[in-house]
Parts: structure tokens; sequence; C-alpha cells
């Protein structure tokens, strides 16, 4: 991180991170969509026209608003707004409907509700009528948000420690949890993947993600850091999102490992040629990333790959560097910022720092979630390397227990990813009277290739030199495996849903 960004980084507070930012780089393009363009000054001064506007709705610093808007410049433009008056606000993603927006919105008490009106077919307005959400307005466009004078407003917030963010976790077989986060904490984070990625402010990044995610400050805090700008992106897709990589000169993209499979798709329709030709870095986190695909996007897209670590509860942990090794950029989640302490217990992945959330909205949960020594307890498994990068073998409930022996599903996952016929897949543990559990490959089939069998995709583990107990007694082939519409993570859950009442197929 150079020197500038360094200082940045100390700010107490978003807001001052923001008035700091604008005095260095006041014209300077911070947030790109379609023919607009928002400045670094321009953020300044139109967020406090729009926190002078919510001032006179009644919003005052502590006030709860919650927000369920898509990405947009108009989005963030609110965002900041809250962060300058001090409101704790809590972003729910676009995609959640009304049990979890219900949830949220009576979890965090929430005293105004932010939506976007009608949005790819969904009334937002007319959902918030029927969970008899208070507060609504509209944010559809830059002339539907809140104005006023600034005049008007009292002092900026000075305490970066306070919680002022309230998160959602995804909530897949349970209620989601409320994550609590303070200014500092998203510096923080921000902080580690700025320092990671070696980024100048000649860089164009990318946010093709819910803004409404914690990638989203986490994101935003490295432009600030760095002076450089983003292109936002409301829904993407591909081929459909080329023509604005392609347009902005976009230099640095991700979002998860499954864009990165999407990118390469995407290439190998057109050998030969450069997919985005200004694309040097493709980095993201939020799923693990198979060897062979970090391999493959290399060699096939002639870019480097940065991978991270990190989760609702602590936006940025680890990152790989663009000056890593291959190997450790294959087979690791890089290594932590000197402020995150790393704890492997028994195995599993504990988390002290200043990027770490204050505990949930729940006391019980936040209870259970920290050790005696203040350590997040993070279900995750994993080792440090002698160089201190960080591995992670899989999840604590995603190990297969079959006749008394732990299976890793991640390890049979990343070798599967070598066989040509695989996409992407989900390994899972299913129930079985006789092994107590037994392991099972979903395949996402790869185009034009046919369907793996059970016999081709034993072969290949076993040409691979995986252990005979570990490997799979029942594969399903699909089309698509089911995903989250954040960072389009795989939905095991609904995998055991679906097969755990499939014949046990014979070993």
């Amino acid at each position: 991180m150079n020197d500038t960004a360094h200082a940045l980084g100390t700010s107490r507070t978003l807001w001052e991170l923001v008035e700091r930012r604008a005095a260095l780089t006041p014209d300077r393009a911070v947030l790109l969509q379609g023919d607009r363009s928002l400045s670094f000054g321009a953020l300044r001064e139109r967020a406090e026209r729009v926190a002078a506007g919510l001032y006179g709705m009644g919003v005052r610093p502590g006030t709860v608003v919650a927000w369920q808007l898509p990405t947009r410049i108009e989005t963030a433009l609110l965002s900041f707004a809250l962060a300058r008056l001090g409101a704790v606000q809590t972003p729910v993603i676009p995609f959640y409907r009304d049990h979890e927006v219900g949830f949220a919105l009576r979890g965090a008490k929430a005293e105004f509700f932010a939506v976007p009106g009608t949005w790819r077919g969904h009334d937002f307005a007319a959902m918030a009528r029927r969970l008899d959400a208070t507060g609504v307005f509209e944010v559809y466009d830059g002339d539907a948000l809140p104005d006023g004078d600034p005049a008007v407003l009292p002092g900026p917030p000075t305490e970066g420690t306070a919680v002022r963010w309230i998160y959602w976790t995804s909530g897949t077989t349970s209620d989601p949890k409320g994550v609590l986060h303070t200014d500092r904490s998203l510096i923080a984070g921000g902080s580690c993947l700025a320092h990671a990625l070696h980024l100048s402010p000649d860089d164009v990044g990318s946010i093709a993600f819910p803004y409404a995610h914690i990638g989203g400050p986490d994101y935003t805090v490295m432009l600030l850091l760095y002076g450089f700008p983003a292109v936002m992106f409301e829904q993407f897709a591909l081929p459909e999102a080329l023509e604005e990589y392609r347009r902005h000169g976009v230099t640095v993209a991700g979002g998860s490992t499954a864009f990165y499979s999407m990118f390469l798709a995407e290439q190998r329709r057109r050998p030969g040629t450069r997919l985005i030709p200004s694309l040097r870095l493709l980095a993201g986190g939020g799923a693990p990333k198979p060897p062979e695909l970090y391999h493959r996007v290399v060699d096939e897209m002639g870019v480097r790959l940065t991978h991270g670590y990190g989760m609702t509860e602590v936006p940025m942990i680890t990152m790989g560097s663009p000056d890593d090794s291959d190997e450790n950029l294959a087979t690791t989640e890089g290594r932590p910022p000197a402020s995150m302490e790393i704890r492997i217990v028994d195995g599993e992945v504990r988390l002290r720092g200043e990027a770490v959330c204050r505990g949930y909205l729940d006391p019980a949960q936040t209870a259970e979630a920290f050790d005696a020594d203040g350590f997040l307890i993070t279900g995750d498994l994993g080792r440090l390397t002698p160089d201190g990068h960080l591995v992670l073998t899989g999840r604590l409930k995603d190990v297969i227990i079959r006749k008394g022996e732990n299976i890793s599903a991640k390890e049979i996952e990343d070798l599967l990813h070598g066989h040509p016929g695989v996409a992407d897949v989900a390994v899972i543990g299913l129930p079985d009277e006789e092994r107590g559990e037994r392991v099972c490959a979903v395949i996402e089939r790869a185009p034009g290739t046919p369907a793996p069998t059970l016999a081709a995709v034993t072969a290949h583990l076993r040409g691979r030199g995986l252990s005979v107990h570990k490997l799979p007694e029942q594969v399903e082939v699909v089309d698509a495996l089911p995903r989250g519409e954040t960072l389009r993570k795989v939905l095991k859950y609904k995998l055991r849903e679906r097969y755990a009442a499939a014949v046990t197929p014979e070993p």
C-alpha cells in the first residue's frame, strides 16, 4: 500500500475517508455506469445533499435505515449519505423476498426502508406494504433521491467504532443472522484487499455483485484509498457485460469463483483473442477456488488471478497478491494483513482483528461465536503454511463422516475439477443407514461433453491418487447447480434436500 493509501486507511469513519479522498482528487471518477460518471468530489457534495434530504425526513444519528437497492450510483450515494449522518444502515440483498426481508426489518427495528419501486419484475413497494414497513421511500434514479441544504446537518460522526451497519448472513437452512459492523471494521476489511492487490490510480475496477453485499463497502473503501474508479453493473451477464468492460478499459475484474468460470467459458468461445484487452487481474473470494480452475484461467486468459477469504462477519481475512508464486495463488487463500490474527484450533480457523464484526444482533449468538480469547470461531477448516499463507480444507459442517472416517468434500471437488466433463461440482454427504453418510458428487456437465458416469468419476479420482474410502458412491449430473444470487455460491443444502431420499447405489 502506498503512503497516501496508508494514511487514508487511518480514517476514523467512512465519511472522513470520503472527505479526505475528495480533497486529494476531487475531479477523478469513482463510479462509472453506462454514460454516467461520479467523481470523488461529487460523491462528497451529492451525498451531503442527500443526507440533508434524509435529515428533513426525520433520519438522525442512530436512526436505523434499511435499504434494498440494485447496484447503482444512487445506491452508493444513499449509503454514503447515511454514513454522513451517522445513521445505522442495514443493507438487504435485492434478491431477498418477503420472508428474509421481513425478518431483517423486524430484527433491525428499521424506521425507514428504501426500495427501488419495481425492479426485474418485482414490486418492492408492494412487498414493503405487505410487510407493514415504516418510512418507505423509493430510489430509482438520481432525481428520486432525497435532497436538501447541507447547512441543516449536524456535524459528521467522529467515532468509528460505534455499530452503524447491520449485514445479514444468507440463512440457507435457518433464519439469517444480523451481523454488527462499524466504520472501522469495514475500512480495515477494504484496506486488507487494497494492500494485497497492489493497485494504482491508473486501474479501473468493477462491481458486478450486489452493492448490498458486504463486498460493497469492502470494494468502495479500496477505491477511496487508491483513488481509482469502478464500473457498476446493475445486472451482470456475459457476454452482454463485455462491452462495458472494454469501453471503460477495466483492468481488474472478478467477484467470486463462479465469475472466474463465467469469464473462462466466454474466453473459450473466442480462442486466440483477448476477451477484455485491458484486463490484467481477476480477483475475488466468497467461495472455494479449485487449483485446476486457477491454472486454466491464467493459461487461457493470460491474466493473473488472486483469490481471498472473507465472510459477512469479516469482510476480508486473507488475500492473494499478484506477486505471490503460482503455487501459492493456486493452492492458498493468500496471507492476512498485520492487523489480522489467525489461530488454528483443532484444525478450525479462528480470527481476531479490527476487521472482525462486533457480534450479532442476538447476544446469545455472539456468545457462541467467540472463544474466551476473543477469537471468532469461523467453522472453516484450514492450516497455515510456513510462510503464513492460509490453506482452507473445508467447512466443519462440510465434512462427510463415512463409516466413522472424516472426508473433506473440498478435496474431492478440487480433484474432480480436473475432469474434462466437469464444469463445476458439489460433493455432499447423504444419510445412509449402513455407512452413516455416503459420498455423492453432483456434477454440472461441461458443454458438449458426455455425462460423467460413476465409473468414470471413480476412475479419474483413483488416477489422481484419492484414497478408496473417499470415492463417491453416487454421481448425479445436472445442467446447472443451484446457486445463490449474490456471489453465485452453490447451495448445497438444496442438493441435500433433493438427493437425500435417492436410492443408495451399490458399492
